[in-house]
């Protein structure tokens, strides 16, 4: 057994032997290598990335004592590769938990079952850094390490998500070293790195060696000062040297021209000023990078430097005097088969798709990210939150949420946290707040944390979301600048923006859960955020779900959540809620938030004429830079399209403009038209021609019924044979059971249409945000609803059609009737089945899931083509990424696969559909000019809900066909507000008309 002081538990120990903390740089020899920003090109850079030898033991208790020596023999050690995660590569448990602890709650103390990994590296050190100082960087170590090189303990470090940097100057030699670092799973640090994710060890980010000069530039701080015109700029770097050295600082535009520059000789501590006029500015939609070049000694330092102004006025946020809404997700750092290690091209598709869908900020929730991370967002343009590595969620559960912010033990830990992220990010221009960490109470602690941010850097608000009332925290919000919360509904914000009292902008951190299909309520939230000054806008809970890859014993590959690696505690699917999937293939809730949060609004001021009215919702740049085309579509069919000239207003006005098209006075058709607006030129993340928004309006032109052939319709013959009611008409023959109330049969030309009877359904296969409500859903028997026929009879029969009346409830065993209803069918000599069914739902009872008609129909039919919301599934609370139009599609286009089984694929607002095999014999569905919600599938709600995994799902032949009367929303319930009422199923009376006809599309 080794022999350590057992730091892990100390309170009194954050480190051993570290560095002070710093900027993020690399040096470099020259300014082309820096400007380069590849590490390797730099002299003084070496990567330790790569093979490390690698034994894992399940308590530190088994390591043995001199593994860590010159001469250990550890040739019989696995090879495991830097960076990477213990977790994703076979050792230890796969674990995700969200709020609860995974060991006992009792800081700060951990299991003494506490895993540990040993690593052992050897390397060469070339004798070029012989006059050199040598430093090396760990940027990222779950959860704590100490660290030996050539046999001699050089330190200990804690703080998962932020770097450990320690000077190995005493301990190289020139030629062969080795390295090794003991790295637990455990320690006191971990009850304050308690996020919502999976818990993964090791050394995840990169490790490197610095050589640096004897006297060197230690810590950089760049500050500004802009004139209130913003004609003027200051740029002040405050330097921290090793010794006396003399500074030259140059300044360079985007185009590589020296703008200003300064000198100063320092010893110690310094700093060295550049002036320049009319400076260009950074900001998310213009990102405009300096770049600052240090030059001491040997060594180029290389800076981005983007001149803005973060300011709260009157509790407006803003930047560069700009009233700015910031359209955000919160990211995880996240691979699915690499755990938290994050590769380079990996951030830059996070970025490109944040990008595409009009997300201007990132909450890098709840830790630090990788720098390189920031460095893009500087380029790209983001606005970051940046979040220190903080959260104790689980003392929730141990009886007290304040437990450790309020414990004066904890103070140094608490601070270090946010010491350590603003000294590495306090150059980065896209870092526009700070935030002191997430969920872990509101007490002393975070004050420290605050008082210490400030009092550090006085240019950026300080953020905290635990100072929400509903937590019951210490009511001094001196050093919080913001009102954060999470998922407060459309309601409560508006109160907020309301009250005189209300002084700070309002940021929700966490807002819409974008958990499974979802979310639901992203219009509402923006329909109030653009509506009042204080609040600025927020965060979607999250960017990405967070499945790790795997696959079944027969080799089905799939994405894995809580529980399925056996672990205990774990949090089931709930790290699956985001945007995009664990390998980033867009939801269809992140097509919502890019329509909602676009940059340029589209309103209609009078469609007969044409005239449109423009709103430029970017806050810096005009529209200029955008072209709108429009096209004018005829049931479905372009007729009409052009292109938008002159299209020019500045940030935050309207242009009003005229769409050139030309309408018939009445017609029996339909017009739609469409709006695009598109990027004149190419960016990092799009070429030109990218569709930003569109907007869709239908015009008004007079209805025309068309007079219909006079066709005589066709007479029927009626057989009742002892239940059963055989209708036979001149190309069709549908059989009715009267005993169970319902078409069994229905066919044209001899092809059966249907593979199971007709049958009545409010069920669905609950979503992720439907986790509440199912509860009383089932306890109602909603999901076990069976229909119970009181009376089933011919009620008017003529030569040429008949009408069958159904009296009916739905209801599940235990429950009373859930409703009752009348269904009139009548079937006329053209085969058409019209359904016209008067419903009551019983008193007190939650909202309804969805009503309607479900059909199942033989293998075969495969072909979906529909008018309505489309091509993608839509509902009433998300369908702004939708088009109305005509649409031809598969069964499986219909699906849409989340990696929990659930409802999914509907579309709303349908006002026809044709569900039929390939060759056009199928069924037409109408509603009598009311719209109707459509569904169809290889799956009935029953096999989606039974499901936790989409690989378990098995694909049915036959297609199961919806027809809902309403389909209730979506929300965001699974973590968010209750599902707002305007999209509820709640009405206690309602009527569904449908039309059902058997046809072959080819004649028709």
């Amino acid at each position: 057994m080794i022999h350590l002081n057992k730091y892990w538990e100390d309170l009194n120990v954050l480190q051993v032997n570290r560095e002070a903390s710093r900027a993020y740089y690399i040096p470099y020899q020259d300014e082309q290598s820096a400007l380069s920003q590849k590490r390797g090109r730099s002299p003084f850079y070496q990567t330790l990335n790569g093979g490390w030898k690698f034994k894992y033991h399940t308590s530190v208790k088994y390591v043995e004592d001199g593994f860590y020596e010159t001469s250990a023999d550890v040739s019989g050690w696995d090879d495991l590769l830097v960076p990477s995660c213990w977790q994703t590569n076979g050792y230890d448990q796969l674990q995700y938990s969200n709020v609860n602890y995974v060991i006992p709650c009792d800081p700060p103390y951990v299991p003494n079952e506490n895993p540990a990994g040993l690593y052992v590296r050897d390397f060469n050190v070339s004798e070029s850094w012989n006059d050199k100082d040598g430093y090396v960087v760990f940027e990222g170590v779950n959860s704590c390490f100490y660290l030996w090189v050539n046999g001699k303990f050089v330190g200990y470090s804690q703080g998962s998500r932020i770097p450990a940097e320690f000077n190995l100057t005493p301990y190289l030699t020139s030629g062969k070293n080795r390295i090794a670092v003991m790295v637990l799973k455990w320690c006191d640090g971990t009850y304050i790195e308690d996020q919502d994710l999976w818990r993964f060890s090791g050394i995840f980010r990169d490790v490197y060696l610095l050589a640096r000069d004897r006297a060197h530039i230690r810590d950089v701080f760049n500050k500004q000062e802009l004139s209130d015109d913003f004609g003027k700029a200051v740029l002040r770097s405050e330097l921290v040297t090793t010794g006396l050295l003399e500074v030259k600082a140059e300044l360079k535009n985007a185009q590589g021209y020296l703008v200003g520059e300064g000198k100063a000789l320092i010893d110690g501590k310094g700093s060295v000023e550049i002036e320049i006029t009319a400076p260009e500015l950074w900001n998310a939609e213009t990102p405009y990078l300096y770049q600052l070049y240090i030059h001491g000694g040997d060594e180029v330092l290389r800076f981005s430097v983007g001149f803005r102004k973060v300011e709260i006025i009157d509790g407006v946020f803003k930047i560069n005097g700009a009233a700015v809404k910031l359209k955000g997700v919160n990211r995880h750092d996240s691979h699915p088969e690499l755990g938290q290690t994050i590769p380079l091209n990996h951030m830059i598709k996070d970025l490109d798709l944040m990008k595409r869908h009009n997300v201007n900020t990132v909450r890098t929730s709840h830790y630090p990210n990788d720098p390189r991370f920031l460095e893009l967002c500087n380029e790209y343009g983001f606005y970051v939150v940046d979040e220190a590595d903080l959260e104790c969620h689980g003392v929730h559960n141990a009886g007290d949420y304040h437990m450790l912010t309020k414990n004066p033990e904890w103070e140094a830990a608490f601070v270090d946290r946010i010491e350590r992220l603003v000294e590495r990010d306090k150059n980065q221009p896209a870092v526009v707040i700070w935030s002191l960490g997430n969920e872990a109470g509101y007490d002393k602690n975070h004050m420290a944390m605050g008082k210490w941010a400030k009092e550090r850097d006085t240019s950026r608000p300080v953020h905290y979301e635990g100072v929400d009332p509903r937590y019951n925290g210490s009511k001094d919000k001196e050093y919080i600048d913001l009102e954060g919360r999470m998922y407060t509904s459309t309601t409560d914000i508006e109160i907020y923006a309301l009250d005189p009292a209300s002084t700070k902008p309002m940021f929700l951190c966490e807002y819409s859960h974008a958990m499974g299909n979802g979310p639901g309520d992203l219009k509402n939230y923006w329909d109030v955020i653009y509506k009042y000054p204080l609040l600025m806008g927020g965060c979607v809970w999250e960017w990405n779900d967070h499945g790790i890859k795997t696959e079944t014993a027969d080799g089905l590959p799939f994405f894995a959540y809580g529980g399925d690696f056996g672990e205990k505690p774990h949090d089931g699917n709930f790290c699956i809620d985001g945007l995009v999937s664990p390998d980033r293939k867009p939801h269809i809730g992140l097509l919502e938030l890019k329509k909602v949060i676009a940059p340029v609004r589209i309103e209609a001021q009078d469609l007969h004429k044409g005239t449109i009215a423009i709103t430029n919702l970017y806050d810096f740049i005009d529209l200029s830079q955008v072209t709108i085309y429009w096209k004018v579509e005829k049931d479905g069919h372009t007729v009409q399209q052009g292109e938008l000239a002159s299209i020019e207003a500045a940030p935050h006005t309207t242009q009003t403009t005229v769409v050139p098209y030309t309408l018939p006075k009445a017609s029996s058709s339909r017009y739609f038209l469409t709006l695009s607006v598109r990027s004149k030129q190419d960016y990092r993340w799009a070429e030109a021609g990218y569709e930003l928004t569109f907007e869709q309006f239908e015009l008004p032109v007079a209805a025309v019924v068309e007079e219909s052939s006079k066709r005589e319709i066709p007479a029927i013959r009626v057989d009742q044979q002892g239940h059963n009611l055989v209708i036979d008409g001149f190309d069709f023959r549908h059989s009715f059971d009267l005993y169970d109330g319902t078409f069994v049969s229905v066919t044209k030309q001899g092809v059966e249409m249907l593979q199971a009877p007709f049958a009545f359904n409010i069920w669905r296969a609950p979503i992720d945000n439907d986790r509440n409500i199912k509860h009383e859903w089932m306890k109602e028997g909603y999901d076990r609803a069976k229909m119970h026929v009181y009376s089933s009879e011919i009620v008017k029969q003529t030569g040429n059609s008949v009408e069958i009346s159904v009296q009916y409830s739905l209801g599940g065993y235990i429950k009373l009737p859930l409703l009752h209803g009348t269904a009139h069918w009548t079937v006329d000599g053209t085969g058409a089945i019209s359904l016209q069914t008067k419903v009551k739902v019983r008193e007190n009872l939650a909202f309804l899931p969805r009503f309607g008609l479900q059909l199942t129909m033989p293998q075969g039919t495969e072909e979906v083509e529909y008018f309505g919301f489309g091509p993608h599934e839509s509902y009433s609370d998300k369908r702004e990424s939708a088009k109305k139009g005509k649409y031809l599609l598969t069964v499986d286009e219909m699906f849409q696969n989340y990696v929990m089984p659930q409802e999914n694929g509907s579309r709303y607002g349908t006002e026809w559909a044709i569900v039929s095999n390939e060759q056009g014999m199928g069924l037409k569905f109408s509603s009598r000019g009311a719209e109707f919600s459509l569904n169809a599938a290889h799956f009935t709600p029953e096999d989606l809900a039974i499901a936790t995994h989409a690989h378990e799902l098995k694909k049915r032949k036959e297609t199961i066909v919806h027809l809902d009367y309403k389909m209730s929303g979506v929300g965001s319930n699974s973590c968010g507000p209750e599902l707002l009422k305007q999209y509820r199923l709640d009405e206690k009376e309602f009527e569904f008309n449908l039309t059902i006809m058997p046809l072959f599309k080819e004649d028709e």
